[in-house]
Formats: C-alpha cells, structure tokens, sequence
C-alpha cells in the first residue's frame, strides 16, 4: 500500500491541546534519531481519512517543503467518544 501524505504545521508555543482540538486540529509530535523532537499539528479530518486505510504503513509528512517518513508510534484515544487526542510519529 502506498504511503499517506499529509502536511503538518508546526504548534505554537504554550497553546493548549483542548484549544488545537477546538480549532479542527490533532496535537502531535515528531522525534527520531538524528533530529530534535517537534511539535506539531493535523488537519484532524485529514488524518482521520488516511489513518482509516494506513495505520500500519508509513506515512509522509510535509513540514514546509521538508518531507518525513514517519510511522505512527502511539495514537492516544478517548474510548467514550472516538475523538483522537494526539498522535506521536517516529522517523521509519
């Protein structure tokens, strides 16, 4: 299967995640060896259109022109209603 694509933005400092939710948005991270972790943001429907037929494969991220492959390494979940809380992707 290929690989999803999705452009990220990087997360303002000192922003509340309830607040990115809020805005359409899923918090999240990227880290790997070799480079600093980074805060970061989705288009919440964005993700949750590929996630439905990529959770296991490798993604592509676009930070600004600087391309990513990443896998998802945890995805956190609130059970009672479905809504993804924020999601950590670690360099493949």
């Amino acid at each position: 299967m290929a690989n999803a694509k999705l452009k990220i933005e990087l997360r303002e400092e000192g922003k509340n995640p309830r607040q990115i939710r809020a805005n359409g948005f899923l918090p999240g991270s990227v880290y790997g060896k070799g480079m600093e972790a980074k805060n970061i943001q989705i288009n919440t429907h964005e993700f949750e259109l590929a996630y439905r037929d990529n959770k296991e494969n490798t993604w592509e991220l676009d930070l600004n022109g600087e391309k990513l492959n990443v896998k998802i390494q945890e995805l956190q979940v609130n059970y009672a209603t479905k809504e993804y809380l924020n999601v950590e992707f670690a360099l493949a």
